[in-house]
């Protein structure tokens, strides 16, 4: 248990409302490595809409970079979803994890047509090493949790966390397949539950086919 809910997967929290609702399960299926979304999702039904993220001054001027250059990947696939990076406000905060955190960071899922509005980032595991590739991964990996991606290894997340097989369920979230993205092992995902120290995972082309399928 966190304030305001639950974390659960390792970097996701679930509110208390989202604990108490009944999401619509059609489309379920349970498979390997797929790519898989939340049954919510942000609205944007009105065309193409802005997300402004706002970096907190508890973290180092080196997620300043990383937030650059995860919306510079995102903006890159011309979604119906751009990203701004914003000094005041923001529809998605980055704010320092707190003190004794066991995560790199944590995020959530959309609610009422909106994405999360905040990341929580442990920038002490995470360091300031590797700002525009490693720590720009992390990022860009909550964000996509913040507008509705789960992850893509769900079904087996010791393909990337080794260990025994973990299915992390469905949830109250749901659990939604993505069409036309693969039912084999995808080892480079953007989405997958864990990441080496270090490494760089921008968008492949399943993760585009995800991102434009939504979005």
């Amino acid at each position: 248990m966190v304030e305001g809910g639950v974390l659960v997967e390792g970097d996701i929290l679930l509110t208390n409302e989202m604990l108490t609702s009944q999401p619509e399960y059609s489309m379920l299926r349970v498979g390997q490595e797929e790519q898989y979304r939340t049954t919510n999702l942000v609205n944007t039904s009105s065309g193409t809409r802005t997300i402004t993220i706002r970096v907190s001054t508890s973290l180092p001027s080196a997620y300043i970079t990383a937030t650059d250059e995860l919306i510079r990947r995102y903006n890159a696939e011309n979604l119906r979803l751009r990203f701004s990076r914003v000094t005041s406000g923001g529809n998605i905060v980055l704010s320092a994890a707190p003190s004794g955190a066991g995560y790199l960071a944590s995020a959530g899922f959309p609610s009422g047509g909106n994405p999360y509005n905040q990341v929580l980032v442990n920038s002490g595991a995470i360091g300031t090493a590797n700002a525009s590739t490693y720590i720009a991964t992390i990022l860009a990996h909550e964000v996509g949790h913040c507008i509705g991606f789960r992850h893509t290894d769900y079904a087996g997340r010791q393909y990337s966390c080794g260990g025994s097989a973990v299915n992390e369920g469905a949830s109250t979230v749901g659990a939604v397949y993505i069409p036309g993205t693969p039912t084999g092992n995808d080892p480079n995902s953007w989405m997958l539950a864990c990441i080496g120290s270090g490494a760089n995972r921008p968008f492949n082309s399943n993760d585009r086919t995800a991102l434009n399928y939504l979005y």
